[in-house]
């Protein structure tokens, strides 16, 4: 005799998802001819199509019409009437009655009624029964059931969640799969490198696929995070609009980032005003800023204040940079208070940096060391600023070591500088090396001052003579800063490539260095183009040396003046170079300004 056995569907409900396997709902055909048949074969005492046809009739919401074949089924022994029946019975709002039918099913070895039963169980805090049921169902293989259990055994911080979250997932349950990939993320960090953990990333992708395949929204949303860091751009993007097809706000957001870094800016808005009208701050802000790029400053702050209402701290920033950026100082501040309240810690740094430009140092140090201790670089470097000018120079290098140590350039720049002040060459050369590696024309100079400092003397050359290509160490970084525009790199690049006898590349970085106004720059070439034979323009760059207070250029000007038979304007020069100095430069043009006043007074 077959006693409740499998000869019904179940019946799927918003409440319980549709199982799999032989207690799942939803096989049988919904169309009047197979009502027709399943009615009749009822009336004439067939137990399975009473269950068929009460599941049809449960599903399409006709209750009254469904439980009588339901009750009969299940008084015949159909263990999957009796699950269909407690669900009518929960629809109705009898949970206890819905229990007891549910109850009968699972010891029948319903695998969807123990899951039933489970929840209910669980719904009513009673988690010692909820697990007895959940386990049977999940055991039975029940993808609802492992799924369940999994949840149940997280909420207590058991460890075998993972195990029957895994299961449900390869039963294909795409919010377990979800789960589980989430979780597997979390181990990675919070951008979920793969690189610290190859498999357990691979892992993760491979169940963000499953659930996003599924139809699961967030899951694509992380697998395209995942493709976009690797640089799988246009898979990524496939998946962010799989995702926000389907309204997930973040994943709209994030499809715009990627069109926006292609070029497509309108294509990019289209989609952040999509996520900010679904309340997305992150996608507020990038429309105010777009709006602020094109100089429509009063819609960029309308979406700045939008991304704020959203609970977005950036939106107050943004509108401080906005305030900031117009003059309106006093607004500026206020925003960045708003944002820095808030834990905002570049806010925090911008107020602080209010403050201190208003002259206001001590209200600006609480800011700077917030903003500093939440992780702000910046701030870091801007302590050591405001330390270094009021003397304290050892709290000045600790916030600049704190700073330098996160890779702030510039406060490498001046650990280096302390470095060398204090004869710690090796420690210098190690920060200067790591400021000139990040780009400081100023370190890259420093740096190849003190490499320059070790070198041998080089045998020095007659312009002209034929040119060494190799170059040393410190010319290359001598070269580096002057390409960066560093006037005193460009000189003594010029300096080192007279010394090779490369007279084109010494003119080239002498002007370079005399038209950025250097005087130093401007009397070398002056130099160099006298040697070669045109004193006429040498002259022309030594008086610009000269004005500029270059004390051995107004020298050679008054030379230059008493060899032509200009005395009066040789002496005004020699003038010049004895208040200007040097001391030597003083004592030789005191000397020659004495010989032209007895010539002009002869």
């Amino acid at each position: 005799m077959d006693v409740m056995g499998d000869k019904a569907t179940l019946f799927e409900t918003g409440r319980f998802v549709q199982p799999s396997g032989r207690d799942g709902a939803g096989e049988a055909p919904d169309d009047a001819a197979e009502e027709v048949r399943q009615r009749l074969a009822a009336e004439a005492g067939d137990v399975e199509a009473m269950s068929v046809l009460g599941a049809l009739l449960l599903r399409r919401g006709d209750l009254d019409g469904a439980e009588p074949h339901l009750r009969a089924a299940t008084a015949a022994g159909d263990r999957a009437a009796a699950n269909n029946l407690g669900v009518l019975l929960h629809q109705r709002g009898y949970a206890d009655d819905a229990a007891g039918w549910w109850r009968i099913a699972a010891v029948a070895g319903s695998a969807a009624a123990a899951h039933a039963l489970g929840r209910h169980h669980r719904e009513r805090g009673d988690e010692p029964a909820a697990e007895y049921w959940l386990r049977q169902s999940a055991e039975q293989g029940h993808a609802l059931g492992a799924y369940a259990l999994a949840d149940l055994l997280e909420h207590r911080g058991d460890a075998g969640a993972e195990q029957w979250m895994r299961t449900a997932a390869e039963r294909g349950h795409r919010e377990a799969a979800y789960r589980l990939a989430r979780a597997l993320d979390r181990r990675l960090g919070p951008e979920g490198d793969i690189g610290e953990d190859h498999g357990a990333g691979a892992d993760a992708e491979q169940w963000y696929r499953q659930a996003a395949a599924r139809g699961h929204r967030r899951a694509a949303l992380h697998l395209g995070a995942i493709l976009e860091r690797r640089g799988a751009l246009k898979e990524a993007g496939r998946w962010y609009l799989t995702s926000a097809k389907d309204g997930e706000a973040r994943a709209a957001c994030a499809l715009g980032f990627l069109l926006r870094d292609a070029g497509d800016t309108e294509s990019a808005a289209v989609w952040w005003l999509r996520a900010a009208q679904d309340g997305d701050g992150n996608a507020a802000n990038a429309l105010g800023a777009l709006h602020a790029e094109r100089g429509e400053p009063q819609t960029a702050e309308r979406w700045y204040r939008a991304a704020m209402d959203a609970g977005d701290d950036n939106g107050a920033y943004n509108l401080g940079l906005l305030c900031a950026e117009q003059g309106r100082t006093a607004q500026a501040e206020q925003w960045y208070r708003r944002a820095a309240y808030a834990g905002h810690r570049e806010a925090a740094n911008a107020l602080a940096i209010l403050l201190f430009q208003g002259g206001d140092t001590a209200g600006a140090e609480p800011w700077f060391s917030k903003a500093a201790e939440a992780g702000s670089v910046d701030a870091a470097f801007n302590l050591g600023i405001l330390f270094a000018g009021r003397g304290e120079e050892t709290v000045a290098l600790r916030w600049y070591e704190r700073a330098a140590a996160a890779g702030h350039t510039e406060a490498a720049l001046q650990v280096g500088i302390a470095l060398l002040r204090d004869g710690d060459e090796a420690g210098a050369e190690r920060h200067l090396r790591c400021a000139a590696g990040g780009g400081s024309a100023e370190a890259a100079y420093r740096l190849a001052t003190v490499l320059d400092a070790r070198r041998p003397p080089v045998p020095a050359h007659t312009l002209g003579e034929p040119v060494d290509a190799e170059k040393s160490e410190c010319e290359e970084w001598y070269e580096r800063a002057a390409s960066q525009g560093h006037r005193r790199a460009q000189v003594r690049v010029g300096m080192l490539a007279a010394s090779r006898g490369d007279v084109v590349e010494a003119a080239r970085w002498y002007r370079e260095a005399a038209e950025a106004g250097s005087r130093n720059g401007a009397f070398n070439l002056g130099l160099l183009l006298a040697r070669e034979g045109s004193e006429p323009e040498a002259a022309v760059w030594w008086t610009r040396a000269a004005d500029a207070g270059h004390g051995r250029a107004a020298l050679r000007l008054a030379l230059v003046y008493a060899r032509r038979g200009e005395l009066a304007e040789g002496q005004r020069w020699a003038d010049r170079a004895v208040a200007l100095g040097p001391a030597e430069v003083s004592e030789r043009a005191g000397r020659l300004r004495d010989a032209l006043r007895e010539e002009l007074s002869a």
